[in-house]
């Protein structure tokens, strides 16, 4: 049994601001980092065997909180990037709404390419699923935990699940430094009267410390 732990990083100043920071690279800021100091006990006592982040500092900072305690190296993958918000990066979420209207309110809907030069859902889904799968190859069922963001952390998750979009939008937002973990079975030998492993399945969501939520 594999069990893959997706970690969303700590809180940043875009965050506390709300503006739209996408693949902009934002670091933790000091709620993000004591944020992720708590979250990676927890996550220590899961003994993980491999570490995987996003290339972005914010993801990479959390991953590295992990790391000091457990003594694993972090391997970083841009494909576990945040989604590209196009010209929206950077700005406040109020201003998109004014400035963007029309492309504003298709977001809102789920529309999955509303425009402004942001990245489809799926095309974002499909990256992050193989940048898991491939962080996963990283120790066969073993315990492997990812640092990554918040929309990129349910695209991904959906796209492994092989849910159809309408269900993976159901899925809330992970909190600042909580996490989801998924199990896949399908390496599992089992015996007559044993049903066919469905491969991963979602067992956990939105996990975290109590009072580490941004």
């Amino acid at each position: 049994m594999t069990r893959l732990v997706i970690w969303r990083h700590g809180n940043t100043d875009y965050n506390a601001g709300g503006r739209v920071q996408g693949q902009s690279d934002v670091p933790l800021n000091a709620l993000g980092r004591d944020q992720a100091a708590a979250a990676a006990q927890a996550l220590a006592a899961l003994k993980p065997d491999a570490l995987v982040s996003s290339d972005l500092s914010r993801a990479a900072e959390t991953a590295q909180a992990l790391a000091a305690l457990t003594g694993l190296s972090v391997s970083r993958d841009a494909r576990l990037r945040e989604r590209y918000f196009g010209i929206w990066q950077g700005q406040l979420v109020t201003d998109i709404a004014s400035r963007y209207p029309a492309e504003y309110a298709r977001w809102r809907a789920g529309d999955p390419s509303p425009g402004c030069e942001i990245e489809p859902l799926d095309d974002l889904g499909k990256r992050v699923a193989e940048g898991l799968l491939d962080a996963v190859a990283l120790a066969p069922n073993g315990v492997v935990v990812v640092a990554t963001h918040g929309g990129a952390a349910r695209q991904g998750c959906g796209h492994l699940l092989g849910w159809p979009p309408e269900v993976t939008r159901t899925l809330g937002s992970l909190r600042n430094c909580h996490w989801t973990e998924l199990r896949d079975h399908s390496t599992r030998t089992g015996g007559p009267g044993f049903p066919v492993d469905p491969g991963w399945q979602l067992v956990a969501h939105n996990v975290g410390v109590v009072g580490a939520a941004g």
